[in-house]
């Protein structure tokens, strides 16, 4: 069963390092051949700017890059 990672890509969290992050964890799926197991999508503002920058696993939203990275991290070894 294929991963969700959604990126948002709203003005605030895109100007709060979405951009960036966005590269950081593309790279790392790419590199690490996790391409067939994780699917990664930019999203659209959730309304939750002030928590930003937001992102998503699966459905569970979260504003810490280190927690996307670790589960990435974690799939490496399904």
């Amino acid at each position: 069963m294929t991963k969700e990672i959604r990126i948002c890509m709203g003005s605030a969290c895109f100007a709060r390092g979405n951009d960036k992050n966005a590269e950081i964890i593309e790279k790392y799926i790419s590199e690490n051949n996790l391409d067939a197991k994780v699917e990664l999508y930019g999203a659209r503002c959730a309304n939750i700017c002030e928590k930003g920058p937001n992102f998503y696993i699966n459905d569970e939203c979260t504003n810490d890059l280190k927690k996307v990275m670790e589960y990435l991290e974690g799939l490496k070894n399904e």
